[in-house]
């Protein structure tokens, strides 16, 4: 009985080993949290007790864009008037949302959804030319690093940057379905495209002059004189967007290869003719 009895304590008494629940992650990399692409942080230049409204000639603008929905369903013209204000502020505020939540009475948090999910609005300033750069793979195939380090070497930033002087903002962007004249790059509104390292220099080069001198006229008629000196540059022009190849559109560069015969007409198709 002594025996089982000192057993049984010497049981009791030897510490119980504790299995910690097994987890298995889906992956082994580190979290990165993406909530910051949905967080607005006031900033001096963005906060919503800037006063934000829309010029006269943006709200007849507005109002044709508003009579392509039916009154009950003018909430669906968020995206349009965003743009709208986008255009006029230069980048998608804060007070710019809250204006066109108040415009289309719908919660502000509607149109901060919409904001934060589509790339196309820039929630941070922006330079006067945005140069977005695809490197997807059509692009990056065609050699879209090289229009990459055509940026870098020639602004001295990198992505996600905008250069001291407030000229050039410079982003890395996904498809934006110009993949037949890749490597190509989106610049406002304009695509260039059949992009070489040197093109891409040659149009930074022109970009960067056309903002010289439109800030040497605006010198001009506030001082109503003439500058002149080492630091005067005259306009320079700006290619015309689309391909900097000499293509004109996505046709072969090589020349026509196909279809190069007559055109087979009922002659040909139809004997009893």
């Amino acid at each position: 009985m002594a025996s089982r009895l000192s057993t049984r304590l010497l049981l009791s008494a030897r510490p119980r080993l504790i299995v910690a629940p097994q987890t298995r992650f889906l992956s082994s990399t580190p979290i990165r949290r993406s909530d910051a692409l949905a967080v607005h942080r006031n900033t001096p230049e963005n906060n919503p007790s800037i006063p934000f409204k829309f010029t006269e000639q943006n709200l007849r603008l507005v109002d044709e864009v508003l009579k392509r929905y039916p009154p009950q369903y003018k909430k669906a013209a968020v995206m349009p008037i965003l743009d709208i204000g986008q255009r006029q502020h230069g980048f998608c505020s804060i007070s710019v949302m809250n204006e066109v939540a108040r415009m289309l009475e719908m919660p502000p948090m509607r149109v901060y959804e919409v904001a934060t999910f589509y790339t196309m609005y820039n929630r941070d300033p922006v330079g006067k030319y945005h140069i977005q750069v695809c490197t997807t793979t059509p692009c990056m195939l065609c050699n879209s690093d090289a229009v990459m380090k055509a940026v870098e070497d020639k602004l001295g930033i990198t992505q996600g940057h905008t250069t001291p002087d407030g000229v050039f903002t410079f982003s890395e962007v996904e498809c934006l379905g110009a993949c037949a004249n890749a490597p190509m790059v989106q610049i406002n509104d304009d695509y260039y495209e059949d992009l070489t390292y040197d093109s891409m220099c040659q149009l930074l080069d022109a970009l960067a002059a056309s903002a010289s001198s439109e800030q040497i006229k605006l010198d001009e008629n506030m001082w109503d004189r003439p500058i002149e000196g080492k630091d005067a540059k005259k306009p320079s022009s700006i290619p015309a967007p689309g391909p900097l190849s000499g293509r004109k559109s996505c046709e072969n560069s090589a020349g026509l290869t196909n279809l190069t015969s007559a055109k087979w007409g009922p002659e040909v198709t139809r004997k009893d003719l």
